[in-house]
């Protein structure tokens, strides 16, 4: 039996592409090495524009998001632990949705699995070998050795990743040698947390906001609480051995103190799932030389590792598996145009070009000495300035990618995610987030006799078409790739011919050549 994908890795960015392709009918194998689903905090949740996506699949809500559509965080967030007014924006990029990393996990595999993927838990690949007609994998699992093989593969198998090595693909970034992370649950007592902020109040030094790290001269400090169980706290020592043996809260407790010069007590943590208690020397940041080789393709760390990894490599890699799954399903299908399961690569390079930079800013402003605290000082004026949060706001939330659309002079709103804005449908009122949770290519068409969706008639085998009015539309009418992007965009109350082509040009361009009849 020939599998149409396989994926390599069952943590987030394995399972969302899982669930993407089960959207698309496709029903993937997923193959992991664990023999359960990881309970590790390596993330405390999701942050910037992949907060709107999981709304347009419908995963907001199950992640713990509240009803309704996902609002912008308007107040206040940090840049290299370093205040940033969100307050000062018209509106602001930056979404928040605090989910420990094994809620996401358990979300995404239930819903893959609803959809149709299997997933082999203590399943380890060996080795693999790739020819013109597909991949052959060498998995050992309790039944012994043997070989599957699939018409794609998709190593979603993080930074050490085997597939990434396997298929030759080199990884050329940075190495830092000079931090000790420690990341622990642990107990605190009630009077040290403020009832109403949920800040921690530690003498001598104030209030410590949640999910906000600090930093010191010595290294960094961050809190972040969760309903149900102990916090998560967080420390980041410079230039300073770690000793050997496994970590201690012991230890965790003379690592806060070197750090903040003021102690926190400690307590065993409660509360579900296993307790993290990790020490982390040093760190990485990579990107691949390539995301895609033939019939094999990377994604999230097996394709990007970044020096403050947890929720910004996250982010990229769930936004990795929106890419790569409707264009993987296209090919798969049938009527991928030429040259679409490259746009993978050269789209989701972008954006991780943009995240090392983010990373690799916070990592140098992060550091100690005399010289980083001054450059900070200039940094944090130039903070007051809206634009600058602007764009801090932008590259911290990924609101600064805009993909290339194959037009040369675009909509202002084509090569960016849709808006989400309100329509009526026959069914009633709905939010243009829920129309694309089945993951098709979308026409909304709101002139009013509806022209261009009978210009394009031909192209609704694969694309829905819906001709409604709307009072106040972003535009006349929009294409959107299912990943959300604007394809084509016009603002012509009544698209002339030359609006009308170039809507077809992209419809073949994403979407591939209307099928002809013989």
């Amino acid at each position: 039996m020939t599998h149409d994908v396989i994926i390599a890795g069952a943590g987030p960015v394995g399972l969302m592409l899982a669930g993407e392709l089960g959207l698309a009918g496709i029903r993937p194998l997923v193959l992991e090495r664990l023999a359960e689903p990881s309970t590790e905090h390596k993330a405390n949740g999701l942050v910037g524009q992949v907060v709107p996506m999981m709304d347009r699949r419908g995963l907001y809500e199950r992640l713990g998001g509240p009803p309704g559509p996902p609002q912008p965080n308007a107040n206040y967030f940090m840049f290299a632990a370093l205040p940033l007014d969100l307050s000062l924006l018209e509106r602001s990029p930056v979404y928040n949705l605090a989910v420990p990393q094994p809620r996401i996990v358990e979300v995404l595999r239930d819903r893959a699995l609803e959809l149709g993927a299997e997933i082999l838990w203590g399943t380890e690949i060996t080795d693999i070998a790739q020819d013109d007609d597909g991949v052959t994998v060498r998995i050992s699992d309790t039944e012994g050795a043997r070989q599957v093989r699939a018409r794609y593969l998709v190593g979603a198998d993080g930074g050490h990743s085997l597939i990434r090595k396997r298929a030759g693909i080199d990884f050329p970034g940075v190495s830092y040698d000079r931090t000790t992370g420690r990341t622990v649950h642990a107990a605190i007592p009630e009077e040290w947390v403020d009832p109403a902020t949920g800040s921690l109040r530690v003498p001598g030094i104030g209030e410590i906001r949640p999910f906000l790290p600090i930093r010191t001269e010595r290294g960094g400090f961050a809190y972040a609480p969760f309903p149900g169980r102990s916090p998560l706290l967080n420390t980041t020592e410079w230039d300073r051995p770690a000793p050997e043996g496994p970590l201690t809260l012991e230890e965790m407790r003379a690592s806060i103190a070197y750090v903040l010069g003021a102690e926190i007590p400690l307590g065993p943590p409660t509360g579900p799932g296993e307790p993290a208690l990790r020490r982390q020397l040093g760190g990485n940041t990579r990107v691949a030389a390539q995301f895609r080789d033939r019939r094999i393709f990377l994604a999230g760390d097996a394709a990007h590792v970044l020096v403050f990894g947890g929720g910004p490599g996250l982010n990229l890699g769930l936004q990795d598996a929106m890419n790569l799954g409707w264009k993987l399903a296209a090919d798969l299908a049938g009527h991928a145009p030429a040259g679409l399961l490259d746009t993978y690569d050269v789209e989701r390079r972008i954006a991780a070009r943009r995240a090392v930079v983010q990373s690799q800013t916070q990592a140098a402003l992060l550091a100690p000495g005399a010289d980083v605290t001054a450059m900070r000082e200039v940094f944090a004026e130039l903070l007051t300035d809206r634009s600058t949060v602007q764009r801090l706001a932008d590259l911290i939330s990924g609101a600064d990618i805009r993909y290339d659309m194959g037009e040369t002079d675009p909509h202002p709103l084509v090569g960016w995610p849709a808006p989400d804005f309100d329509l009526r449908i026959e069914s009633g009122p709905v939010r243009l987030a829920e129309l694309t949770r089945a993951a098709k290519p979308l026409l909304l068409d709101f002139t009013a006799e509806g022209s261009l969706a009978a210009a394009v008639s031909r192209w609704s085998d694969r694309v829905e078409i819906i001709a409604v009015p709307l009072d106040q539309p972003p535009a006349t009418a929009l294409l959107l790739r299912p990943d959300s992007y604007v394809a084509w965009a016009c603002d012509s109350g009544q698209p002339n011919a030359a609006e009308v082509e170039a809507l077809r040009a992209a419809l073949e361009r994403w979407f591939g050549p209307v099928r002809v009849a013989v």
